[in-house]
């Protein structure tokens, strides 16, 4: 029976995210809560180390000023030293704010003054230069830190050793001040349009999302303590804050510092994590990155599509207790000579728990993964609501992101709109109360702006944003976002955006998955030097064509997409045409490609 509200309100009583964290020391004390790699070797810093590091930062900044109420901004990649600085901010009733590390000189001055923070802790150079742009219009700002501080830094510019000193604060008294109404952080909206809004996360809503969580997953403390996890999305987002730095702090995994997304893979095969987070572009790699592999083989990848095929049905009655014996004698097999390989190769032969979310994914995708025997699902939420909303681990729809966490209430209002409510909802946005109240009703219900439904399971499936919808020159309402999952559902197709919007049609954009590309052209006879010569080959296109035909036939005529243009560019998180956790920016993206748009309708 899942944990109900008023349990879970009764069990946060009290607690901040800093006297869980020491709650957790004490705990694990000598147990390993931190890896990263230094050069080619392996380093790692236990429970206690860390909270040596927590003590000494939080001297050093109360020495700068450093109190109650106070917000200190922190931009660094994911490195050891992130987990220590932020607790230790928090260790004095303080508020640490993560901005992306990709953010430029105008949004640190928009979002450092909008925040009113008082001190800077930055990794190093990179980052220096980009606030040294703005240093004169941060008046709120008395000091920045630089970790790896350079030569040649203003003198003003503090180091490493001006935040870790000779001495340190006794943790146990200085987490006193700490109140649970207080801000854990603020999280930046990346906004796909407007200025980013400045989310207010309490430690309440921290501890109680845990707990929730925790519950959910069917593990204790102890269940949880010690397993790998890879940090490598920014902490700006709040999914990689709850997956790995909150859930360090309170219940105790070992988690490994990954400071590049380009070296994900090579970390996952060190690592080998038990829980992997990963939004819907990261799935989408490590899957071509199997196909690629497998397509060097053709008789190899046949078998192992065959495998596929005839393993999914079973997987699917095992996820619902419903196979024989035979049948999961047969997937046995089926995964000892074909999936188990598959899953070393990539790292996740030890995975319990595999989570997409942040962006819609293909229900395809979720399936294929599962089938080889990753246990990938879908997790439903936002910022605002401290991360997740809806989430099923083990009972799995695919396309549907699962049911309601425990303790909290999500339902469909009469417009379509998915409203949740519940100890994981925020305290509105900084400094902003029109926007605050237009998320947050009387009830204390949180409007998501999504459209949604909800099957008599409870299970919640998201249509698209209410903002986001198509509506064509004949007045149908469309989902981009369904169209776009389908599309990339096409082997050839990495990426895609639906266009229509006061269309005679709909059509589309779609990127050629490059790391598809050489295995797709080796088995077709193809040669080429360039990905633009690829898709120039009629041969190509005619596959791209053919395959979104049949990706189509889902959908009606009216919804469905006619003419795509193809392009061989790939889409960057934290561009203009997407944000840094890889949603669409559709305003940046018609701007961009408003010639090759024109083309489609001329």
């Amino acid at each position: 029976m899942s944990a109900t509200k008023e349990e879970l309100d009764a069990g946060v009583q009290g607690r901040t995210v800093a006297t869980d964290f020491l709650r957790t020391v004490e705990r694990l004390g000598d147990q390993t809560a931190l890896r990263w790699m230094d050069g080619d070797t392996w380093k790692s810093m236990s429970f206690d180390e860390l909270a040596e590091n927590v003590a000494k930062a939080a001297a050093g900044l109360k020495e700068l000023g450093i109190g109650p109420g106070d917000r200190v901004v922190l931009m660094m990649r994911n490195i050891p030293e992130f987990h220590w600085c932020d607790v230790a901010v928090l260790a004095l009733g303080a508020t640490p704010i993560s901005i992306y590390n990709s953010s430029a000189p105008d949004q640190i001055d928009y979002m450092v003054n909008h925040s009113g923070a008082k001190l800077v802790i930055l990794e190093d150079s990179s980052f220096l230069s980009r606030f040294l742009e703005v240093r004169d219009k941060l008046t709120s700002v008395e000091n920045i830190i630089v970790l790896n501080r350079p030569d040649d830094a203003p003198a003003d510019v503090l180091g490493r050793d001006d935040l870790l000193g000779e001495g340190s604060v006794d943790l146990a008294e200085a987490v006193k001040v700490g109140k649970p109404e207080d801000l854990a952080t603020i999280i930046y909206t990346s906004g796909t349009t407007g200025a980013p809004k400045g989310v207010m996360i309490s430690n309440r809503n921290i501890v109680w999302t845990s707990d929730s969580m925790l519950d959910l997953y069917g593990w204790t403390a102890e269940d949880f303590a010690g397993k790998r996890v890879v940090s490598y999305l920014p902490m700006a987002h709040i999914a990689e804050r709850i997956v790995s730095h909150y859930s360090l702090l309170g219940f105790g995994p070992e988690v490994s510092t990954c400071p590049e997304t380009s070296q994900l893979t090579s970390y996952l095969g060190e690592v080998h994590p038990n829980i992997m987070f990963g939004v819907p572009r990261v799935w989408e790699k490590l899957y071509a990155g199997v196909t690629a592999a497998l397509s060097a083989d053709p008789e190899k990848a046949e078998k192992f599509n065959d495998a596929v095929a005839a393993a999914e049905p079973i997987a699917e009655k095992m996820t619902w207790g419903t196979a024989t014996e035979e049948e999961i004698a047969t997937y046995n097999f089926l995964d000892d000579v074909a999936f188990s390989t598959v899953r070393e190769l990539v790292g996740f032969d030890q995975v319990e728990m595999a989570i997409t979310g942040a962006s819609p994914i293909p229900a395809s995708l979720i399936t294929w993964f599962r089938t080889i025997g990753v246990p990938l699902a879908e997790v439903y939420g936002m910022s605002e609501n401290t991360g997740p909303m809806t989430f099923e681990r083990l009972k799995v729809k695919a396309g549907m992101c699962g049911v309601a966490i425990p303790g909290s209430e999500v339902k469909i209002f009469p417009d379509g709109e998915v409203c949740c409510r519940g100890g994981h909802v925020f305290e509105g946005y900084l400094n902003d109360p029109d926007k605050t109240k237009e998320a947050l009703d009387e009830d204390g219900w949180l409007h998501t702006g999504d459209i949604g439904q909800i099957d008599e399971d409870g299970y919640l499936k998201i249509v698209d944003r209410k903002k986001e919808l198509i509506i064509t020159a004949g007045g149908k309402n469309l989902s981009p976002a369904n169209l776009e999952a389908a599309l990339k559902t096409v082997p050839l197709i990495g990426q895609a955006a639906a266009i229509g919007d006061n269309r005679p049609f709909v059509s589309a954009l779609v990127v050629i998955d490059s790391e598809v590309a050489p295995g797709w052209a080796a088995q077709n006879g193809i040669e080429f030097t360039t990905l633009e010569e690829f898709a120039e080959d009629p041969r190509v296109i005619e596959a791209i064509n053919d395959g979104v035909g049949k990706s189509m036939e889902a959908f009606n005529s009216a919804e469905s997409v006619k003419k795509v243009k193809i392009l061989t560019q790939e889409w960057m998180p934290d561009s203009d045409l997407l944000t840094p956790t890889s949603k669409l920016k559709r305003r940046g993206v018609n701007s961009t490609f408003a010639s090759e748009i024109e083309e489609i309708y001329a």
